[in-house]
């Protein structure tokens, strides 16, 4: 049997452990801090596939009558973003990624998601899920009505398939299925990744609900931002809101409804299900709108990555 400390032992042991987390310095705040940054004199240009605003109401009508179908609305060399609509009893066999993390979120119906180490998930609207590098993974739409992802990967991420069968179709021209051993270790999940978040469940738990980080590794970061209008200051029409000196922005509008302001546009109201994306070094600014709960994702290629504002006085005469 194991011996119990004297408390006398214990509570020294204890006041040990305070006095060294108490040493343990603070994490650095943000410093403001007045610089000089490029910016081009043109806005920049959009390049396909990317668009400042899809509605899913015109990609629904162009898909009109079709159950199975996708499209892509983000590839921009270092981010790829697809819808996927698939029909009830559709299959997305066993798979991982090598090197990428892939997550998605429900827009529409209902899925059964099977990640390695994970107990079965079943994802509906307003669904989150995450899967991290080199783990297996299946999805299946259950349910009387077809599902639709909102799918985000790494450019050019690699797909991988357990050799528990025939490979799938020809991956592509000029390439062709081999068979190969992989030293494969799942990645774990962590404090900002975890399998499975529903936003509704989350805001019907909490009033004060706001989101937080889903994704973030050293290739992405995903924000769920989550709110009020009600709750933000009067809407300013001058606000540029601010820029990112290297990353592009998109987001999926998850629920409610977001007003964007683009540099060089007129603002606009996107609506649940919409796509928006904005590259670098183009000033935007986001709010709320409405009197109902919005939520948008907030994607972009790095990790914390700065937002440069507008000083509110100049930094010289």
């Amino acid at each position: 049997m194991g011996r119990t400390l004297p408390l006398t032992v214990a509570l020294v042991m204890v006041g040990c452990v305070g006095h060294i987390l108490a040493q343990q310095p603070a994490a650095p705040r943000p410093v403001p801090t007045s610089a000089w940054a490029s910016k081009p004199a043109k806005t920049p240009d959009y390049v396909p596939p990317q668009k400042p605003w899809v509605k899913l109401s015109d990609l629904k009508a162009r898909h009109k009558g079709q159950a199975d179908w996708r499209e892509l609305l983000v590839d921009d060399g270092r981010l790829t973003a697809e819808y996927f609509s698939a029909a009830p009893g559709t299959k997305v066999e066993p798979r991982f990624h090598p090197d990428t993390r892939e997550w998605f979120a429900v827009v529409e119906g209902e899925v059964r998601v099977e990640i390695e180490g994970q107990a079965p998930i079943t994802a509906t609207r307003g669904s989150l899920v995450n899967i991290p590098r080199q783990t297996i993974y299946s999805i299946e739409t259950v349910g009387t009505t077809p599902s639709l992802r909102f799918v985000v990967n790494v450019a050019r991420a690699k797909t991988l398939f357990p050799q528990d069968g025939p490979p799938p179709a020809a991956p592509g021209p000029g390439t062709s299925w081999v068979p190969v051993t992989i030293n494969r270790t799942p990645a774990r999940y962590d404090e900002f990744n975890q399998p499975h978040l529903n936003i509704h469940e989350a805001a019907a738990k909490n009033e004060k609900y706001s989101g937080g980080r889903f994704v973030r590794d050293d290739k992405s970061e995903m924000l769920v931002l989550y709110g009020h209008e009600k709750n933000l200051p009067p809407l300013d029409p001058l606000d540029k809101g601010h820029f990112h000196a290297e990353s592009a922005e998109f987001w999926l509008v998850f629920t409610g409804k977001i007003r964007y302001a683009f540099e060089g546009q007129q603002p606009f109201i996107a609506s649940e299900g919409d796509v928006v994306y904005v590259p670098a070094n183009t000033w935007h600014a986001t709010r709320y709108t409405g009197p109902d709960p919005s939520c948008r994702l907030s994607i972009t290629e790095y990790v914390g990555n700065a937002l440069l504002l507008e000083p509110r006085k100049p930094p010289f005469n």
